[in-house]
C-alpha cells in the first residue's frame, strides 16, 4: 500500500511541476507582451505629445482659419486628440490594472 501512495505522490508532484513550467512560460510570455504595450503606449504618448493643435505654440495663421477643404478644422482637431488621450489613458490603466495581479 505505501508503494502505491508514493507512486500517486510521484505521479501529483509529476503534475504540479508541469503546471508550474506551464505558468512559468505563460507570465514570460505576458511579461514580453506587457513589454511591448509599454512600448506601444509610449510611442502613442510620444505621438500625441508632438501633435500641434490650431492655438498652440508653434501652429501658424493659415491653420487656425480652417484652411483648404481636405483639413480638419480646430474643434474636429480637439476632439480627436481628447479621444486619443482618453484612448491612451484606457490602456494605461488596464497595463496598471495587469500589473497589480
Amino acid at each position: 500500500m505505501h508503494d502505491s501512495d508514493g507512486l500517486n505522490i510521484k505521479v501529483d508532484l509529476n503534475l504540479l511541476e508541469g503546471n508550474i513550467e506551464n505558468l512559468v512560460a505563460r507570465l514570460t510570455e505576458c511579461r514580453k507582451e506587457n513589454d511591448e504595450l509599454r512600448s506601444e503606449l509610449s510611442s502613442l504618448q510620444n505621438i500625441l505629445r508632438s501633435c500641434k493643435l490650431p492655438g498652440t505654440l508653434g501652429s501658424s495663421a493659415a491653420d487656425a482659419g480652417g484652411g483648404s477643404g481636405g483639413e480638419f478644422a480646430y474643434a474636429e482637431k480637439l476632439q480627436v486628440k481628447q479621444k486619443l488621450v482618453l484612448i491612451l489613458q484606457k490602456i494605461e490603466l488596464e497595463l496598471r490594472n495587469d500589473q497589480s495581479l
